[in-house]
């Protein structure tokens, strides 16, 4: 021994922690996902491990596994697997803290004062001895910045003071200590001890040697009936440190541990280290220390109420200080967007929104016809709720005049004729958040009173097929186009399909956003039946479930008198073009979201009825998110809002009966016409004739008296 000296006081070195990124990771996890705003005292395990090497000391080392998983499913207490030779789990205790402030309030002396109480407790009830792994306890106090992935923590290792301190005798190398031949015995007796699933982890223990060198190890439990049978009898343990001048920190509750239960003043201990997983007497030290006890204080010693002082909190660079880490560099960009989207909603759910399901959001598939100004903002808006499945059909390119008002466009992609909408709208989606799933779609959709010639009709064909299958493909369609005949198809679609459908209009300085009512027939099937259709669970109860009868909301043509024509021919530039207050569009597009997620989280989803803003009837109270209307039209003039419902028309030219079974029975052959002949949907839906009667009306102005005051003659008979 070079530092210590036989009759000194005993030190020990002091137990280091490594705290693995994986156990920032899962706790984010658990905060955001299961914790919230709790911070009740969470239980974890560490682990360690025998000093391994001549040079380093071996660290209490947590993992992801030390922390509960945030599953509901999984128990809330960390199961550890036993009989791991390289991982000696001990218990700990977690005090995660909500803000920097808290952490720094934190009266750490209390709270070391408190968890040595709890070894001190095991000591005298004697789970110190069944379980020894409880002498090795730790505390974890922490505060995690999730918004710049910092996390604060110190980590404390109760160690109970023996007053007066214990008196090192002696310390040497246990080769030296033992005989060659019981050296060679407590060498194999180790290894096997070590070797056993059963004792693998156990940390305490008992060494004896009999009269014949023959070596021995049992657990604490076997003391009593032990001490008589060996000549020699060591009080081993695993020692993390690796210094050969002083034992490692477990030694201290094990010397309380010795001197309260039975009572010994004199203890040869033994500090086992290995070397490539086997026991080497060279590393390991045996000592003696000599414990006393002043005159009068013999009866503390043995009252478990009258705990010893504590030490113990890890110091920082030598200072009792706590230690940052900063994750946000060494993470994966892509996992750190995740992470960071994700915060604004899942904090929501701690007080605001229990309910909200971010399942439901993350999964479904939105299709969004249009990518100008409305599709733009639609687009990040779906994004900033959690959607990650976006596709953007469009067949215009951007334009110089757009990148002001369409929020994915730059004026990189007006160069050289300007890039493909679609495309250059989901690269940009890409670069704000790595994880979109983005699809971009170049095409026309097939418009009513825009004629195809026959030259041309297979491919009008194709695209209606094509255009077809992307609404059954997705599970919330947006109309977003600028003109009424380019929302006629996905309208006729979406009723066949029973899709959500969401639809985005702009005046000058006003808007209309309204959902679409289901179609007027139920499917024959179970959506969550149908492969190709991305709906999760969760989707598959939205809906399909309201039997009252009472009459589907309308579409967004069922107050039309005419079918939708060509609106495009004879603009002159400012009808060209969408005019409209630059604040309109975000407006409506917030508004077209927040629809789609009001829709996603009711209970009869496409299916729920229309609810009016201040209606004591509208149930606003019962739903999260409040009411839930049918229509929304505003106007920046006024700076007014309000909500409106109109039902679905028999004579609709998108969503009646008559037009759904006439494409259901005629397909193609039924859009072909509906394309190439203006007045061809309205002679179907009975349109004609309505107007043809009100064309027919005549009105007999009588502005001649009699002298008659009955008022039935003031009555025009039609």
């Amino acid at each position: 021994m070079a530092n210590q000296q036989a009759g000194s006081i005993l030190q020990f070195a002091p137990f280091q922690s490594a705290v693995d990124e994986g156990f920032w990771h899962r706790l984010s996890s658990l905060k955001l996902n299961k914790l919230g705003i709790d911070d009740s005292p969470i239980p974890i395990t560490g682990f360690y491990a025998p000093c391994s090497h001549s040079q380093v000391s071996n660290h209490l080392t947590l993992l992801m596994e030390s922390l509960p998983s945030d599953s509901d499913e999984e128990s809330s207490v960390t199961a550890t697997s036993h009989g791991n030779r390289n991982r000696c789990s001990v218990p700990g205790t977690l005090y995660n803290t909500n803000t920097l402030e808290s952490f720094r309030a934190i009266d750490r002396e209390s709270l070391l004062k408190e968890e040595a109480k709890k070894i001190w407790e095991d000591i005298h009830s004697g789970k110190a001895i069944d379980d020894s792994a409880v002498l090795s306890r730790f505390v974890l106090i922490s505060f995690a910045d999730l918004k710049k992935w910092n996390f604060y923590y110190s980590v404390a290792f109760p160690a109970l003071v023996l007053n007066p301190p214990a008196t090192l005798v002696d310390l040497r190398p246990a080769s030296q200590w033992f005989s060659s031949q019981e050296a060679e015995a407590v060498r194999a007796a180790c290894n096997e001890w070590r070797n056993s699933s059963a004792t693998a982890d156990e940390p305490f223990f008992l060494v004896s040697i009999d009269s014949n060198s023959n070596s021995t190890i049992r657990h604490l439990k076997d003391w009593e009936a032990f001490q008589n049978d060996c000549q020699k009898l060591l009080f081993g343990f695993y020692d993390p440190c690796h210094l050969q001048n002083n034992p490692g920190w477990p030694l201290r509750n094990f010397l309380a541990l010795i001197f309260s239960r039975w009572n010994l003043k004199s203890v040869h201990f033994f500090c086992y280290r290995e070397n490539r997983g086997f026991a080497d007497l060279g590393l390991s030290l045996v000592g003696e220390a000599l414990i006393t006890v002043p005159q009068g204080r013999a009866a503390e010693i043995g009252d478990h109420q009258c705990v010893p002082n504590a030490v113990g909190w890890e110091l920082n660079k030598q200072r009792k200080v706590y230690r940052c880490i900063s994750l946000a560099k060494s993470m994966d960009p892509t996992r750190l967007a995740i992470s960071a989207a994700d915060l604004n909603l899942k904090l929501m759910r701690w007080r605001q929104l229990p309910s909200l399901n971010l399942n439901i959001l993350s999964s479904i598939k939105c299709l969004l016809l249009g990518a100008g100004t409305l599709g733009c903002q639609v687009a990040r808006m779906l994004m900033a709720w959690g959607v990650r499945k976006i596709t953007l059909l469009d067949n215009g390119k951007v334009a110089m005049s757009n990148p002001l008002r369409q929020s994915l466009y730059t004026m990189e992609d007006c160069l050289n004729g300007g890039e493909f909408k679609a495309t250059a709208a989901v690269k940009s989606l890409q670069r704000i958040f790595p994880a979109a799933e983005a699809e971009g779609v170049v095409m026309a959709i097939p418009m009513p009173g825009h004629p195809e010639a026959s030259r041309e009709e297979g491919s009008v064909l194709d695209d209606c097929r094509r255009f077809h299958d992307l609404i059954l493909s997705h599970d919330v369609i947006f109309l977003l186009t600028d003109t009424r005949e380019s929302r006629w198809l996905p309208t006729l679609l979406c009723a066949k399909n029973n899709k959500i459908t969401i639809t985005a209009a702009l005046g000058f300085d006003s808007f209309l956003v309204m959902r679409h009512g289901p179609g007027p027939f139920r499917p024959n099937h179970d959506v969550k039946a149908v492969p190709v259709n991305a709906l999760s669970a969760d989707m598959g109860n939205l809906g399909l479930n309201n039997t009252d009868g009472r009459q589907r909301l309308g579409c967004y043509f069922c107050n039309d008198v005419v079918a939708p024509t060509d609106s495009t021919a004879n603009r002159t530039l400012d009808q060209q073009c969408t005019v409209t207050r630059p604040g309109l569009a975000p407006i409506a597009s917030a508004l077209a979201v927040e629809l789609l997620v009001s829709v996603l989280h009711h209970p009869h989803g496409i299916y729920a009825q229309a609810d009016f803003a201040n209606s004591s009837s509208s149930g606003s109270s019962e739903q999260p998110l409040g009411i839930l209307p049918h229509q929304i039209r505003g106007s920046l003039s006024q700076f007014s809002q309000m909500t409106l419902v109109g039902y679905s028309s028999n004579s609709c030219t998108a969503c009646c009966s008559t037009v759904v079974s006439e494409y259901q029975k005629r397909g193609t052959e039924f859009l072909l016409q509906a394309i190439n002949h203006p007045t061809y949907l309205e002679d179907l839906t009975g349109l004609t004739e309505l107007k043809r009667s009100a064309n027919s009306f005549n009105l007999d102005w009588d502005n001649e008296t009699d002298g008659d005051d009955d008022a039935d003659d003031d009555f025009v008979e039609i």
